[in-house]
Protein backbone atom coordinates (compact mmCIF):
# COMPACT_ATOMS: atom_id res chain seq x y z
CA UNK A 1 0.00 0.00 0.00
CA UNK A 2 1.42 3.36 -1.06
CA UNK A 3 0.52 6.94 -0.12
CA UNK A 4 0.92 6.75 3.65
CA UNK A 5 2.83 10.05 3.74
CA UNK A 6 1.62 13.65 3.50
CA UNK A 7 3.36 17.01 3.56
CA UNK A 8 6.39 18.42 1.75
CA UNK A 9 8.99 19.78 4.19
CA UNK A 10 7.09 18.73 7.31
CA UNK A 11 6.38 15.17 6.22
CA UNK A 12 4.28 12.72 8.20
CA UNK A 13 4.10 8.98 7.59
CA UNK A 14 1.57 6.98 9.59
CA UNK A 15 1.59 3.22 10.02
CA UNK A 16 -0.36 0.49 11.78
CA UNK A 17 -3.82 -1.06 11.80
CA UNK A 18 -6.87 -0.94 14.04
CA UNK A 19 -6.29 -4.39 15.54
CA UNK A 20 -2.54 -4.68 15.17
CA UNK A 21 -0.21 -4.54 18.17
CA UNK A 22 0.47 -0.82 17.71
CA UNK A 23 0.32 2.14 15.39
CA UNK A 24 2.30 5.32 15.06
CA UNK A 25 3.95 7.93 12.89
CA UNK A 26 7.30 9.16 11.65
CA UNK A 27 7.80 12.90 11.21
CA UNK A 28 10.55 13.89 8.80
CA UNK A 29 11.55 17.54 8.51
CA UNK A 30 10.93 18.86 12.01
CA UNK A 31 13.56 21.56 12.52
CA UNK A 32 16.16 21.07 15.27
CA UNK A 33 15.90 22.97 18.54
CA UNK A 34 12.10 22.78 18.85
CA UNK A 35 11.01 21.93 22.38
CA UNK A 36 9.04 18.68 22.19
CA UNK A 37 6.86 18.17 25.23
CA UNK A 38 5.52 14.62 25.56
CA UNK A 39 2.84 15.69 28.05
CA UNK A 40 1.50 18.19 25.52
CA UNK A 41 1.36 15.50 22.84
CA UNK A 42 -0.43 13.21 25.29
CA UNK A 43 -2.99 15.89 26.14
CA UNK A 44 -4.11 16.08 22.51
CA UNK A 45 -4.29 12.29 22.25
CA UNK A 46 -6.46 12.25 25.38
CA UNK A 47 -8.94 14.52 23.60
CA UNK A 48 -9.29 12.06 20.70
CA UNK A 49 -9.18 8.75 22.54
CA UNK A 50 -12.30 6.54 22.69
CA UNK A 51 -14.45 5.65 25.70
CA UNK A 52 -14.81 9.19 27.08
CA UNK A 53 -18.63 9.42 26.95
CA UNK A 54 -21.69 7.42 25.94
CA UNK A 55 -21.71 9.28 22.63
CA UNK A 56 -18.49 7.67 21.36
CA UNK A 57 -17.20 4.12 20.99
CA UNK A 58 -16.59 2.35 24.29
CA UNK A 59 -13.32 0.79 23.14
CA UNK A 60 -10.89 1.52 25.99
CA UNK A 61 -7.56 2.67 24.63
CA UNK A 62 -5.23 4.74 26.84
CA UNK A 63 -3.33 5.93 23.75
CA UNK A 64 -0.12 6.42 25.69
CA UNK A 65 2.46 7.84 23.28
CA UNK A 66 6.09 6.73 23.26
CA UNK A 67 8.70 8.91 21.54
CA UNK A 68 11.28 6.56 20.01
CA UNK A 69 13.63 8.90 18.15
CA UNK A 70 14.43 12.43 17.05
CA UNK A 71 14.19 14.02 20.51
CA UNK A 72 17.12 14.61 22.85
CA UNK A 73 17.17 15.51 26.52
CA UNK A 74 19.90 16.03 29.08
CA UNK A 75 20.60 18.50 31.86
CA UNK A 76 22.06 21.25 29.68
CA UNK A 77 19.33 20.89 27.06
CA UNK A 78 16.60 21.07 29.69
CA UNK A 79 18.11 24.19 31.21
CA UNK A 80 18.39 25.95 27.85
CA UNK A 81 15.11 24.92 26.24
CA UNK A 82 12.98 23.98 29.22
CA UNK A 83 12.79 20.33 28.24
CA UNK A 84 13.62 17.82 25.47
CA UNK A 85 14.19 19.22 21.97
CA UNK A 86 14.07 17.97 18.42
CA UNK A 87 17.40 17.04 16.89
CA UNK A 88 16.36 17.54 13.26
CA UNK A 89 16.31 13.79 12.66
CA UNK A 90 13.09 11.80 12.10
CA UNK A 91 10.75 11.80 15.10
CA UNK A 92 9.12 8.39 15.53
CA UNK A 93 6.18 7.90 17.90
CA UNK A 94 4.38 4.71 18.88
CA UNK A 95 0.93 4.09 20.38
CA UNK A 96 0.04 0.59 21.51
CA UNK A 97 -3.37 -1.02 20.91
CA UNK A 98 -4.57 -2.72 24.08
CA UNK A 99 -8.35 -3.25 23.73
CA UNK A 100 -8.88 -5.00 20.40
CA UNK A 101 -11.86 -7.35 20.12
CA UNK A 102 -11.19 -8.96 16.77
CA UNK A 103 -13.85 -11.63 17.34
CA UNK A 104 -16.50 -8.92 16.92
CA UNK A 105 -15.62 -8.88 13.22
CA UNK A 106 -15.44 -12.61 12.46
CA UNK A 107 -18.91 -12.61 10.91
CA UNK A 108 -18.01 -9.98 8.31
CA UNK A 109 -14.80 -11.69 7.20
CA UNK A 110 -16.30 -12.44 3.79
CA UNK A 111 -18.98 -9.72 3.83
CA UNK A 112 -18.74 -6.17 2.56
CA UNK A 113 -20.17 -3.55 4.92
CA UNK A 114 -21.93 -0.73 3.02
CA UNK A 115 -20.28 2.65 3.50
CA UNK A 116 -16.96 1.08 4.52
CA UNK A 117 -13.78 0.51 2.55
CA UNK A 118 -14.27 -3.28 2.59
CA UNK A 119 -15.16 -3.68 -1.08
CA UNK A 120 -12.82 -1.00 -2.45
CA UNK A 121 -9.79 -2.30 -0.51
CA UNK A 122 -10.53 -5.87 -1.56
CA UNK A 123 -10.96 -5.03 -5.22
CA UNK A 124 -7.72 -3.02 -5.23
CA UNK A 125 -5.41 -5.20 -3.13
CA UNK A 126 -7.04 -8.63 -3.24
CA UNK A 127 -6.76 -8.85 0.54
CA UNK A 128 -8.21 -6.84 3.41
CA UNK A 129 -7.87 -6.77 7.17
CA UNK A 130 -11.50 -7.20 8.22
CA UNK A 131 -10.71 -6.65 11.93
CA UNK A 132 -12.12 -3.20 12.45
CA UNK A 133 -11.21 -2.16 8.93
CA UNK A 134 -7.46 -2.50 9.40
CA UNK A 135 -5.69 0.45 7.84
CA UNK A 136 -8.96 2.14 6.82
CA UNK A 137 -10.09 2.40 10.44
CA UNK A 138 -10.35 5.77 12.17
CA UNK A 139 -7.99 4.25 14.74
CA UNK A 140 -5.21 5.40 12.38
CA UNK A 141 -6.02 9.02 13.20
CA UNK A 142 -4.42 8.71 16.65
CA UNK A 143 -1.07 8.90 14.88
CA UNK A 144 -2.17 12.05 13.06
CA UNK A 145 -3.09 13.71 16.35
CA UNK A 146 0.38 12.91 17.72
CA UNK A 147 1.97 14.42 14.62
CA UNK A 148 -0.30 17.46 14.87
CA UNK A 149 0.85 18.04 18.44
CA UNK A 150 4.45 18.24 17.22
CA UNK A 151 3.34 20.53 14.38
CA UNK A 152 1.78 22.93 16.92
CA UNK A 153 5.14 23.12 18.70
CA UNK A 154 6.80 23.94 15.39
CA UNK A 155 4.23 26.71 14.81
CA UNK A 156 4.80 28.21 18.26
CA UNK A 157 2.50 29.96 20.68
CA UNK A 158 1.59 32.85 18.37
CA UNK A 159 -0.64 30.57 16.30
CA UNK A 160 -3.68 28.99 17.94
CA UNK A 161 -5.88 26.29 16.43
CA UNK A 162 -9.33 25.39 17.72
CA UNK A 163 -12.14 23.18 16.50
CA UNK A 164 -15.81 22.75 17.29
CA UNK A 165 -18.79 20.72 16.13
CA UNK A 166 -21.33 23.14 14.65
CA UNK A 167 -23.95 20.66 13.45
CA UNK A 168 -25.06 17.10 14.26
CA UNK A 169 -27.69 15.57 12.04
CA UNK A 170 -29.94 18.44 10.97
CA UNK A 171 -29.47 20.43 14.19
CA UNK A 172 -27.03 23.33 13.93
CA UNK A 173 -25.74 25.68 16.60
CA UNK A 174 -26.73 29.32 17.11
CA UNK A 175 -23.59 31.14 16.03
CA UNK A 176 -24.48 34.13 18.19
CA UNK A 177 -23.87 31.93 21.26
CA UNK A 178 -20.35 30.91 20.19
CA UNK A 179 -18.09 30.41 23.23
CA UNK A 180 -14.79 28.59 22.76
CA UNK A 181 -14.63 27.78 26.48
CA UNK A 182 -17.93 25.91 26.18
CA UNK A 183 -16.33 23.33 23.84
CA UNK A 184 -14.48 21.96 26.88
CA UNK A 185 -17.62 21.68 28.99
CA UNK A 186 -19.59 19.10 26.99
CA UNK A 187 -18.86 15.83 25.17
CA UNK A 188 -19.64 17.28 21.71
CA UNK A 189 -17.07 20.08 21.33
CA UNK A 190 -20.15 22.29 21.06
CA UNK A 191 -19.55 26.08 21.38
CA UNK A 192 -23.25 26.76 22.03
CA UNK A 193 -24.50 25.49 25.39
CA UNK A 194 -28.13 25.80 24.31
CA UNK A 195 -27.67 23.21 21.56
CA UNK A 196 -26.14 20.51 23.78
CA UNK A 197 -29.44 19.05 25.10
CA UNK A 198 -30.84 18.72 21.59
CA UNK A 199 -27.74 16.82 20.46
CA UNK A 200 -27.92 14.57 23.50
CA UNK A 201 -31.51 13.64 22.67
CA UNK A 202 -30.73 13.11 18.99
CA UNK A 203 -27.76 10.82 19.58
CA UNK A 204 -29.47 8.89 22.34
CA UNK A 205 -32.34 8.21 19.91
CA UNK A 206 -29.99 7.21 17.07
CA UNK A 207 -27.88 5.01 19.35
CA UNK A 208 -30.90 3.20 20.82
CA UNK A 209 -32.30 2.74 17.32
CA UNK A 210 -29.03 1.14 16.18
CA UNK A 211 -28.28 4.00 13.79
CA UNK A 212 -25.93 6.98 13.61
CA UNK A 213 -25.66 10.66 12.66
CA UNK A 214 -23.31 12.88 10.68
CA UNK A 215 -21.76 16.17 11.72
CA UNK A 216 -20.15 19.40 10.54
CA UNK A 217 -16.89 20.51 12.17
CA UNK A 218 -15.41 24.00 12.06
CA UNK A 219 -11.69 24.55 12.63
CA UNK A 220 -10.03 27.95 12.93
CA UNK A 221 -6.39 28.99 13.00
CA UNK A 222 -5.58 32.43 14.41
CA UNK A 223 -2.27 34.24 14.21
CA UNK A 224 -1.19 32.82 10.84
CA UNK A 225 0.97 35.50 9.16
CA UNK A 226 0.12 36.82 5.72
CA UNK A 227 2.12 35.27 2.90
CA UNK A 228 2.09 31.54 3.62
CA UNK A 229 1.21 29.26 0.72
CA UNK A 230 2.05 29.48 -2.96
CA UNK A 231 0.09 30.28 -6.13
CA UNK A 232 -1.37 27.80 -8.59
CA UNK A 233 -0.37 24.29 -7.44
CA UNK A 234 0.82 25.03 -3.92
CA UNK A 235 -2.23 26.91 -2.63
CA UNK A 236 -2.56 26.65 1.12
CA UNK A 237 -6.33 26.21 0.84
CA UNK A 238 -5.92 23.30 -1.58
CA UNK A 239 -3.42 21.71 0.82
CA UNK A 240 -5.90 22.18 3.68
CA UNK A 241 -8.77 20.72 1.65
CA UNK A 242 -6.67 17.69 0.70
CA UNK A 243 -5.64 17.11 4.31
CA UNK A 244 -9.22 17.39 5.57
CA UNK A 245 -10.59 15.07 2.89
CA UNK A 246 -8.04 12.44 3.93
CA UNK A 247 -9.81 12.13 7.30
CA UNK A 248 -12.03 9.08 7.65
CA UNK A 249 -15.72 9.72 6.81
CA UNK A 250 -15.03 13.21 5.41
CA UNK A 251 -17.34 14.00 2.52
CA UNK A 252 -17.03 17.75 2.06
CA UNK A 253 -14.77 20.70 2.86
CA UNK A 254 -15.40 24.42 2.61
CA UNK A 255 -13.19 27.37 3.44
CA UNK A 256 -14.57 30.72 4.54
CA UNK A 257 -18.03 31.30 3.14
CA UNK A 258 -17.59 28.08 1.16
CA UNK A 259 -20.67 26.97 -0.78
CA UNK A 260 -22.62 29.94 0.60
CA UNK A 261 -20.39 32.18 -1.54
CA UNK A 262 -22.29 30.99 -4.60
CA UNK A 263 -25.41 32.79 -3.35
CA UNK A 264 -23.63 36.07 -2.56
CA UNK A 265 -23.19 39.05 -4.84
CA UNK A 266 -19.74 40.27 -5.75
CA UNK A 267 -20.11 43.16 -3.32
CA UNK A 268 -21.26 40.91 -0.50
CA UNK A 269 -18.49 38.39 -1.04
CA UNK A 270 -15.63 40.89 -1.40
CA UNK A 271 -13.42 41.11 1.67
CA UNK A 272 -13.08 44.88 1.57
CA UNK A 273 -10.05 46.54 3.14
CA UNK A 274 -9.29 49.72 5.03
CA UNK A 275 -6.28 51.22 6.79
CA UNK A 276 -6.98 51.97 10.44
CA UNK A 277 -4.19 53.80 12.28
CA UNK A 278 -1.77 52.53 9.67
CA UNK A 279 -2.86 48.92 10.02
CA UNK A 280 -4.69 46.88 7.40
CA UNK A 281 -8.15 45.72 8.43
CA UNK A 282 -10.49 43.48 6.48
CA UNK A 283 -14.19 44.23 6.77
CA UNK A 284 -15.18 40.57 6.31
CA UNK A 285 -13.58 37.15 5.95
CA UNK A 286 -15.52 35.33 3.26
CA UNK A 287 -12.23 34.02 1.85
CA UNK A 288 -11.53 32.22 5.13
CA UNK A 289 -8.10 33.77 5.53
CA UNK A 290 -6.81 32.75 2.09
CA UNK A 291 -6.66 34.73 -1.18
CA UNK A 292 -4.99 33.38 -4.30
CA UNK A 293 -3.84 30.38 -2.31
CA UNK A 294 -1.84 32.59 0.09
CA UNK A 295 -2.73 33.44 3.68
CA UNK A 296 -3.99 36.98 4.28
CA UNK A 297 -3.28 37.19 8.01
CA UNK A 298 -6.94 36.72 8.90
CA UNK A 299 -8.25 33.66 10.71
CA UNK A 300 -8.16 30.57 8.51
CA UNK A 301 -11.64 29.05 8.76
CA UNK A 302 -12.40 25.53 7.54
CA UNK A 303 -15.57 23.44 7.77
CA UNK A 304 -15.64 19.69 7.31
CA UNK A 305 -18.70 17.50 6.68
CA UNK A 306 -18.52 14.04 8.29
CA UNK A 307 -20.93 11.34 7.13
CA UNK A 308 -22.94 9.20 9.58
CA UNK A 309 -20.95 6.33 11.07
CA UNK A 310 -21.19 3.41 8.64
CA UNK A 311 -20.97 0.77 11.40
CA UNK A 312 -24.56 0.42 12.60
CA UNK A 313 -26.56 -2.32 14.28
CA UNK A 314 -29.42 -2.15 11.77
CA UNK A 315 -29.28 -4.45 8.76
CA UNK A 316 -28.27 -3.10 5.36
CA UNK A 317 -28.18 -4.71 1.93
CA UNK A 318 -24.83 -5.94 0.67
CA UNK A 319 -22.99 -8.85 -0.94
CA UNK A 320 -20.38 -11.40 0.07
CA UNK A 321 -16.96 -11.75 -1.48
CA UNK A 322 -18.28 -14.67 -3.52
CA UNK A 323 -21.15 -12.55 -4.90
CA UNK A 324 -24.07 -13.65 -2.73
CA UNK A 325 -26.75 -11.08 -1.86
CA UNK A 326 -27.04 -10.71 1.92
CA UNK A 327 -28.23 -8.46 4.71
CA UNK A 328 -25.40 -7.36 7.00
CA UNK A 329 -25.18 -5.68 10.40
CA UNK A 330 -22.05 -4.62 12.24
CA UNK A 331 -21.45 -5.83 15.77
CA UNK A 332 -18.94 -4.25 18.14
CA UNK A 333 -18.36 -0.84 19.72
CA UNK A 334 -18.90 2.11 17.43
CA UNK A 335 -19.42 5.87 17.55
CA UNK A 336 -23.04 6.95 17.02
CA UNK A 337 -21.47 10.12 15.58
CA UNK A 338 -17.88 9.78 14.44
CA UNK A 339 -17.72 13.53 13.87
CA UNK A 340 -17.31 14.17 17.59
CA UNK A 341 -13.88 12.54 17.86
CA UNK A 342 -12.89 13.96 14.47
CA UNK A 343 -12.45 17.45 15.97
CA UNK A 344 -8.93 16.83 17.38
CA UNK A 345 -8.05 15.08 14.11
CA UNK A 346 -9.13 18.05 12.00
CA UNK A 347 -7.18 20.37 14.29
CA UNK A 348 -4.11 18.15 13.90
CA UNK A 349 -4.32 18.06 10.12
CA UNK A 350 -4.62 21.85 9.95
CA UNK A 351 -1.60 22.15 12.26
CA UNK A 352 0.45 19.83 10.03
CA UNK A 353 -0.45 21.77 6.88
CA UNK A 354 0.43 25.08 8.55
CA UNK A 355 3.74 23.76 9.91
CA UNK A 356 4.59 22.59 6.41
CA UNK A 357 3.57 25.98 4.99
CA UNK A 358 5.75 27.77 7.53
CA UNK A 359 8.83 25.76 6.59
CA UNK A 360 8.19 26.05 2.85
CA UNK A 361 7.69 29.81 3.18
CA UNK A 362 10.94 30.12 5.13
CA UNK A 363 12.72 28.01 2.53
CA UNK A 364 11.52 30.21 -0.33
CA UNK A 365 11.77 33.74 1.07
CA UNK A 366 14.02 33.21 4.09
CA UNK A 367 11.64 34.67 6.66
Amino acid sequence: MSHNTFGHMFRVTTWGESHGPSLGCVIDGCPPGIRIDRDTIQSYLDQRRPGTSRFVTQRQEPDQVKILSGVFDDTEISEEFGGPVSTGTPISMLIENVDQRSKDYSEIKDRYRPGHADFSYDVKYGVRDYRGGGRSSARETAARVAAGAVARQVLGNDISIGGAVVQIGDIGINGDNWDWNETQNNPFWCPDHETVPAWENLLDERRKAGSSAGAVIEVRASGVPAGWGAPIYGKIDSEIASAMMSINAAKGVEIGAGFRAASLSGEENADEMRLQDGNLEFLSNNNGGVAGGISTGQDIIVRLAIKPTSSILNTTKSITKSGENIDVRTKGRHDPCVGIRAVPVAEAMLACVLADAKLRHRGQVGA
